[in-house]
């Protein structure tokens, strides 16, 4: 249920982009068909970029590729300068709801708390500090009196908001959104929209899966569109200020 349990922690490479990827072919474990074949990408440090396209496009399966979920058949993957293995703490991914057994018997609380095991290692138990993140970005989320109730408890916009709070709890520096404003309330989608204005003034960089079109020039400074696990050219008159396929 919760990934990045290993603790690797290296240094960013000087002046290497937040993420850069080349020539990444990317298949399901058992499978032959390729999920993604020969995607290319590169993301300045503190830039906000979109993965655009439609249902099994390849948007998921590349934000699981670089979070070190799936496996990489060819090509690379470099998160500042070192593969995914060597920096996990530097990553956070947010899955989309559907992937989460919402079942678990776990309060909200100790739900984001997850997102610091990150940097704690296999024995070490969570310190003072380690809960005061976690309480901080249940706050900032709008989640205090919810923070001892069973996540199955949750209604679909607070699930998906204690998601992001896990992911804001580890203090990534890179963070993989799959769809986080999708079927969500009107408030939850307002707080996740200013978070991520407020994500851009801390430098963070983010990598957001989908649909919504309309926000596209507002929200990101880059689109990559994905059709069929390839790079597509973006359709006449869309949004794609950034060029972030674009590697030398």
């Amino acid at each position: 249920m919760f990934p990045y349990s290993r603790r690797v922690h290296q240094d960013a490479v000087p002046s290497a982009p937040a993420l850069e990827i080349r020539d990444l072919i990317v298949a399901y474990p058992g499978t032959r068909r390729l999920a993604l074949k020969g995607v290319r990408l590169c993301v300045p440090v503190g830039a906000q970029i979109a993965l655009v396209g439609h249902n099994g496009a390849g948007k998921s399966t590349l934000l699981k590729a670089v979070a070190g979920l799936l496996p990489v058949r060819s090509g690379s993957i470099a998160i500042y300068g070192n593969p995914p293995g060597a920096c996990h703490h530097r990553v956070a991914y947010l899955p989309q709801r559907g992937e989460i057994d919402w079942r678990f018997p776990i309060t909200l609380r100790k739900l984001v708390l997850t997102g610091r095991y990150v940097h704690l290692g296999w024995f070490k138990r969570p310190s003072r500090q380690d809960w005061c993140i976690a309480d901080e970005v249940i706050d900032r989320l709008g989640l205090s009196a919810l923070r001892e109730r069973q996540i199955s408890q949750l209604s679909g916009g607070q699930q998906q908001r204690a998601l992001l709070a896990r992911a804001l709890a580890q203090e990534a520096e890179l963070l993989l959104l799959d769809e986080p404003l999708n079927a969500v309330d009107a408030e939850t989608r307002h707080l996740m929209i200013e978070l991520l204005r407020l994500l851009r003034h801390e430098q963070k960089t983010v990598i957001t899966a989908t649909h919504d079109l309309g926000r596209l020039e507002s929200d990101f400074d880059g689109a990559l569109y994905l059709a069929d696990g390839r790079e597509i050219a973006h359709p006449p008159g869309a949004f794609n200020r950034m060029k972030v396929g674009a590697l030398a």
